[in-house]
């Protein structure tokens, strides 16, 4: 028996799936150490904490939100093309031009620069798309 092989698209799915975490320790950042009760973030309550914030801090926790939203597409596009025996090649760089797309989408939401954000989001939806059309003939 053969064993499967782990490719960059499988490394994607992975980076996809951690990009939400990543933004949620954006927005923590630098309150750790700081006492709830002066402002700090709070543990027993982190989702009204995080309700709370305000710029940058609560851009990264709606890039947060929208990057847990865009993992369903892309996870199932991914097991789809690999389903359908796509190009192993072609998969593996659509899938890094999506988690790239991804990165820069957060950046631009954290940064607060909305027209490139919605670029960034925009050609990461059209890459996934492509990855689910990239098995059929």
């Amino acid at each position: 028996m053969e064993l499967p092989v782990f490719t960059l698209a499988h490394w994607c799915i992975l980076v996809a799936a951690l990009l939400p975490i990543v933004c949620a320790g954006i927005a923590k950042s630098g309150m750790m150490t700081i006492s709830p009760r002066e402002g700090g973030y709070d543990n027993r309550d982190p989702r009204a904490w995080l309700a709370r914030q305000g710029d940058w801090r609560a851009r990264a926790n709606n890039a947060q939100s929208n990057s847990f939203e865009a993992l369903p597409f892309f996870f199932a596009a991914v097991l789809a093309a690999q389903h359908l025996q796509a190009s192993p090649l072609l998969l593996d760089l659509l899938a890094l031009a999506f988690v790239v797309f991804r990165v820069a989408y957060i950046y631009c939401y954290v940064t607060n620069r909305a027209a490139l954000r919605s670029l960034a989001w925009a050609f990461a939806f059209l890459v996934n798309v492509a990855i689910l059309f990239l098995g059929f003939r």
